[in-house]
Formats: structure tokens, C-alpha cells, sequence
């Protein structure tokens, strides 16, 4: 099966090692996360952020409690780090996050390589429910850049 693939470019007014460091406290993902998704960080606080490193959260999607466990298997401060779903939602989920400053700016970048549940009805899964699920939370995080980095 054919993953699918969502990239956002961001320019945030901020330095790539302040906004790395934002991003190297997984906290901060409260912050950017739609408040619908019951978003919950499950390992203690406060994370070491490294190659390896394991996340477990709760989520809700559509009203129904999910287990969500990723792993950092790349992180190359202040550049770059990618996590992965281990256990979740999705039958795959790898996000890559790249940094790169641009005077006082950072331009970040966003890809998801991801497969809807679904089995093999994915593709209507992903069509009527996922994507858009998917392009709403990107775009509220988005928003959020936007009042916390102005």
C-alpha cells in the first residue's frame, strides 16, 4: 500500500535553535495541538529528547480513545528529527521535521508519510475521514505558530 504524503512550509520568526528547543520539549506539543484530540502525554515529563527516544500519549479521534506510542529514530539538533508511530491510529505514521534559518527566520518543513486504517477499504477511509483530519490538525498548528512565534 502506497503511503500518503503531507508537507507544510512554515516561516517562524524565530532562530533555528530557539525554535528547535521549543520542539525538543515534547510538552509543547500541548500547545500545538487541537484541543478535540483529548491530547495527552503519558510518559513523564520531562522527556529526554534523543535518537530512541519512546513517547506514549492519548489521543481521541472522532470521540474515540486511541493509544499513541512514537519514536524519535532521527534527531540531528537544531536540524532535523523524525518520529514515527510505533503503535497508534494509523497502520503507519513517519514524521519528518526539518529546520533551516533564513536570517532571523526558520523555514520549517513538515512530511508525513502515513497509511489510513482501514485495511483494504484505506483509501475511502483516508478520502472521506483521514485527510481532512489530518490537513486540520496541520493547520491549527499552523495557526498556533503564528500567536506563539509572532
Amino acid at each position: 500500500m502506497t503511503p500518503h504524503i503531507l508537507k507544510r512550509e512554515t516561516v517562524i520568526n524565530r532562530k533555528i535553535n530557539e525554535l528547535f528547543d521549543f520542539f525538543s520539549k515534547a510538552e509543547n506539543l500541548n500547545r500545538i495541538t487541537p484541543p478535540e484530540l483529548g491530547f495527552k502525554i503519558i510518559t513523564p515529563l520531562p522527556i529526554e529528547m534523543k535518537k530512541r527516544t519512546i513517547i506514549d500519549y492519548k489521543i481521541k479521534l472522532s470521540g474515540l480513545p486511541f493509544k499513541w506510542r512514537t519514536e524519535i529514530t532521527e534527531w540531528d539538533p537544531p536540524y532535523r528529527f523524525i518520529d514515527t508511530q510505533i503503535k497508534g491510529p494509523y497502520r503507519m505514521w513517519v514524521h519528518e521535521h526539518t529546520f533551516e534559518e533564513r536570517g532571523d527566520s526558520t523555514f520549517m518543513t513538515d512530511i508525513v508519510n502515513y497509511i489510513s486504517p482501514g485495511g483494504p477499504l484505506e483509501i475511502i477511509t483516508h478520502l472521506l475521514f483521514v485527510e481532512k483530519k489530518v490537513n486540520k490538525i496541520f493547520d491549527y498548528r499552523e495557526k498556533n505558530f503564528a500567536k506563539l512565534f509572532p
